[in-house]
């Protein structure tokens, strides 16, 4: 069809301007979308640490686990430490979570056991709000203590049994008298269950790796109290610790939140004396005194929080029991295994040799340690001869084991 030149020129120029109106409305489109994945990933949440978020232990692995979603997510983190009854008194869980929420937190993380009351009620209290308890069983639906009318409140935690049976059989390699100490926090479920754990590696590496003999390993266990020192309340972790290598422990198996038995050891270790420790909670606790550690049995939070982060995000959040173990893979990778453990300069390299191999045992299933037969302190039975633990029966352990040296219970 013939068209004037004037024609012509009028349908370049609507032809040029549909194209920059669809340029421009594409470009709209685009800026709106980032802008909308832009408010999805700027999460601002609440951490609120029982200790200080500098304690080379508990509080800090919390606190870099925070700093890992904030990274992840350019999100915004809120902190408040040492909400426990000594360094805070007047202060409770529940008030600190709803000031949180009034700052604009739309999540929150309560990261000590010792938390349960408050964040229970805070999540009561703020029925809207995801909340998520690092330890407890409120969101376990056969959990003893399983609370079907907090929607908004789920559990996360670590594993840390594999971590402290590599401890276990970290201080069973490297010790010379067969005198390993632990030293514990207050005394539940959980640290009962890790004291085990940690015999229970110390037992098998005696036994089966440097064929020793069981009645030649001595495993004593001291509480202290709490997770770590409070003047005048608990017992001073320092003076216990020296109290273990005057009496003749050589290897000392930590699991407060705090690094005494490590600064000790090498204080000990400047003096001459064959002294070592294992650390707990944090990947860096080793540098305090690098040449007498062991090694440590750390958690890595970061993931299993980037998780509940983005499910918030998306608005997908669930209030689930999780239970998380290492990715054995690799368990210090730092993007997927939630346990990890580094081994450390105290150690020759045939004893990490023989961890690597403990640790690969525990990975291919081979290796159970909470297996049959075991018998409490009391003598009645803990697991039959080849009965496996489930995870209820480790989860709630009543008492230490049998071959253990010290208190099941607050006497």
């Amino acid at each position: 069809m013939y068209r004037s030149k004037p024609q012509i020129i009028a349908l370049i120029l609507i032809t040029i301007i549909s194209a920059v109106m669809m340029t421009s409305c594409s470009s709209e489109t685009e800026i709106s979308e980032k802008n909308e994945e832009q408010a999805v990933n700027q999460l601002k949440f609440g951490l609120i640490l029982v200790g200080p978020k500098n304690d080379r232990g508990w509080s800090q692995a919390h606190y870099e686990g925070g700093q890992y979603v904030e990274n992840k997510l350019n999100g915004e983190m809120i902190v408040i430490d040492k909400v426990n009854p000594a360094d805070s008194p007047n202060l409770t869980v529940e008030q600190v979570a709803s000031d949180m929420i009034e700052q604009g937190a739309k999540l929150i993380f309560a990261t000590s056991d010792d938390m349960k009351d408050g964040i229970l009620a805070a999540a009561k209290a703020n029925p809207d709000t995801p909340m998520i308890w690092s330890s407890g069983d409120s969101a376990w639906s056969d959990g003893e203590s399983y609370r079907d009318d907090l929607n908004n409140l789920g559990n996360i935690m670590g594993k840390m049994e594999y971590g402290k049976m590599i401890a276990g059989c970290s201080a069973a390699l490297k010790s010379k008298s067969g005198n390993i100490s632990f030293l514990g926090p207050l005394i539940n479920d959980e640290t009962r269950r890790l004291a085990n754990a940690a015999y229970l590696g110390a037992q098998h590496c005696w036994t089966k790796i440097r064929n020793e003999s069981l009645n030649d390993l001595s495993f004593k266990v001291t509480w202290i109290g709490f997770w770590f020192h409070i003047p005048g309340v608990t017992l001073d972790p320092t003076q216990v610790v020296n109290e273990f290598f005057d009496s003749g422990s050589d290897v000392v198996i930590s699991s407060i939140d705090t690094t005494e038995a490590l600064v000790v050891a090498g204080q000990r270790a400047a003096n001459g004396e064959n002294v070592w420790a294992l650390p707990y909670d944090f990947e860096g606790s080793c540098e305090q005194a690098p040449d007498v550690c062991l090694g440590v049995p750390y958690f890595n939070w970061g993931p299993a929080y980037l998780e509940i982060a983005k499910s918030v995000s998306d608005d997908s959040f669930s209030p689930t029991w999780s239970w998380i173990g290492p990715s054995w893979e690799n368990i210090n990778d730092h993007d997927k295994s939630m346990i990890g453990f580094v081994k450390g300069k105290g150690l020759e390299s045939n004893e990490k040799e023989s961890i690597d191999e403990f640790i690969d045992a525990l990975a291919s299933d081979k290796l159970n340690l909470f297996s049959g037969p075991l018998n409490f302190q009391d003598g009645s039975v803990y697991l039959k001869e080849g009965e496996t633990a489930t995870d209820h029966q480790i989860w709630y352990t009543k008492q230490l084991l049998e071959g253990i040296d010290g208190a099941s219970s607050v006497e």
